[in-house]
């Protein structure tokens, strides 16, 4: 009935696939940087790619302030003068999650906090929105293994990052978009 390798589940599967993209069209998704080509979309994208990134204290800060800039502007978007300035200021609180029978801590969980403002450049100054983004992320200590500790911590701040500057700018592109149906001043 089926031919040979195809078979019931398979073809559901392709369905599946293939109805996907339907559902996430009828849902109203669309993509941050206006690649469905309504005016709309590219009057957000333009915004965000007007939007300059001011410096960020520390090593978290820069690695912030770079995955903000990619993100606000991706390659091939050409530049734009700056309209529009983000200021952000990160905060860590550690927390020991546990300990070792001989008291060393064995687990660590850190709670990230980034206030930022958007601010439209102009003299003077003028607030535009503001917000304030949490994220959180544990790590183990393993025991008298230094380097991964080290690697284990590492990879838990940038994943930190990532999340508050994805928050970050998915409440920047909703706050552009509002602007460009008139429901929010840009």
């Amino acid at each position: 009935m089926y031919p040979e390798g195809w078979s019931i589940l398979s073809s559901r599967r392709a369905l599946i696939a293939l109805g996907l993209p339907l559902l996430a069209a009828g849902c109203g998704f669309r993509p941050m940087h206006g690649r469905s080509g309504m005016r709309e979309d590219a009057q957000v994208s333009d915004a965000l790619a007007a939007v300059k990134v001011g410096l960020i204290t520390g090593r978290q800060g820069q690695l912030m302030r770079r995955r903000l800039e990619e993100g606000l502007a991706p390659v091939g978007r050409g530049t734009f003068t700056a309209k529009y300035d983000l200021r952000v200021g990160l905060s860590y609180v550690a927390e020991v999650q546990g300990f070792r029978r001989d008291g060393a801590q064995s687990r660590l969980r850190f709670n990230a906090t980034a206030n930022w403002f958007l601010f439209y450049v102009g003299a003077p100054p003028r607030e535009i929105t503001r917000g304030t983004e949490r994220a959180f992320d544990a790590y183990d200590i393993p025991e008298n293994q230094f380097f991964a500790a080290d690697v284990a911590r590492e990879t838990m701040e940038r994943q930190l990052i990532e999340q508050l500057a994805q928050h970050i700018l998915e409440r920047l592109a909703m706050h552009f978009r509002g602007a460009a149906q008139g429901a929010a001043p840009a």
